[in-house]
């Protein structure tokens, strides 16, 4: 009698991200030149043509646990249902494109890639700077970071980063340009009155910079999708102006271990500070509740000046950079108080509450 094969299971990028962390050996059947191209650090790299010859070889133990892939999944299905019908009986194919999985949070390693003659013109000043040079532009542009908020803050904060060579920029934003915006949130114009403001927001960063890929979220966050909105993303600059959307980004964050950069503005005062989940304080070991809506009225019942949020999103995408780049003193655990009415700056230090619900001891 035939022994029955294992059977394959089939896992989406989200999942397949989960399983190479919980040890799976990932098997990479695409060819040798797509490999050198980029691929998962890590994974074991047995081309489809080769599989009958090496795996014995290569996967001498028929029950280890294996994510086989290719480019889009079809070679990995091949490849996949192969080792079942050999006796390996944990088999997973990744049944999406790289992509996917990149988008999802997965890991990818790539050769650097040497600049163009159009790159090192347009970003030449800072080429120039020791804390950049050519490999911190190559992290600027191998960056992700995911803009909560096309308005006031994000405006400035979107801009300089597109300016800077960022390489993949989101903006998650449901609202449209509407007249009175456009006294601080700079990313807009009059003739996109009316547009969403994540295509608007994308006319401005491609007008600005060709080279970088602006991708548009025009949803509302909600505890539904906000962990996978912050997944594909390396770094999120919070330019929300409402506390329920500010925790949600907090908690989310810290549960997949990605650096915040919050700022918020009233009337004519400000402030900006780097959340690094561990790291230091979160959002909520700052503000633990919201404060009562008639300590803190939004700014259209308030007002704001429209060169504060130019500041302070300014002062975010600096604090990006920063991260990115590995160099510089974030304000982790320092809050920078702005008062554009008298120029002043002034700094909190602030720590990590151990008893904090988000990021407390019993988390970590």
């Amino acid at each position: 009698m035939t022994e029955p094969t294992a059977s394959v299971r089939k896992v989406g990028a989200a999942e397949a991200v989960q399983l190479a962390a919980d040890g799976y050996r990932v098997l990479d059947v695409r060819q040798q030149s797509e490999w050198d191209a980029g691929h998962i650090p890590g994974a074991t790299l047995l081309p489809l043509p080769e599989l009958p010859s090496r795996m014995a070889q290569l996967l001498p133990d028929r029950d280890e646990a294996v994510l086989v892939h290719c480019a889009v999944g079809a070679r990995s299905a091949r490849a996949s249902a192969y080792l079942a019908a050999n006796g390996y009986t944990r088999v997973a194919n990744l049944d999406a494109s790289l992509d996917a999985w990149r988008a999802a949070g997965g890991a990818w390693e790539a050769p650097p890639q040497p600049l163009t003659e159009e790159q090192r013109q347009r970003y030449g000043r800072q080429l120039l700077l020791p804390e950049v040079g050519v490999e911190g532009q190559r992290r600027l542009l191998a960056a992700r970071v995911l803009v909560v908020g096309a308005g006031g803050l994000g405006s400035p904060a979107a801009l300089y980063l597109a300016a800077a060579g960022i390489g993949s920029i989101g903006l998650l934003d449901d609202d449209v340009v509407e007249l009175s915006n456009l006294q601080r949130q700079v990313l807009h114009a009059t003739g996109r009155i009316g547009q969403a403001k994540t295509v608007s927001g994308r006319a401005a960063l491609e007008a600005l910079n060709p080279g970088v890929v602006v991708v548009e979220h025009a949803e509302r966050l909600e505890a539904a999708n906000v962990e996978r909105l912050l997944a594909g993303y390396d770094v999120i600059v919070d330019g929300s102006d409402r506390f329920e959307t500010r925790y949600l980004i907090n908690d989310a964050a810290v549960a997949l271990r990605r650096p915040v950069v919050h700022a918020s503005v009233y009337r004519w005062e400000g402030q900006v500070t780097t959340l690094v989940p561990f790291d230091g304080p979160c959002y909520r070991c700052l503000h633990p509740a919201p404060p009562p809506e008639e300590l803190a009225p939004a700014c259209d019942i308030a007002g704001v000046m429209g060169t504060l949020p130019g500041i302070a999103g300014t002062l975010q995408a600096n604090e990006v950079i920063m991260l990115v780049l590995g160099v510089g003193e974030p304000l982790v655990g320092r809050l920078l108080l702005i008062d554009a009415k008298s120029g002043e700056f002034r700094e909190i230090h602030a720590a990590r509450d151990p008893q904090c619900p988000a990021c407390g001891d019993g988390v970590a």
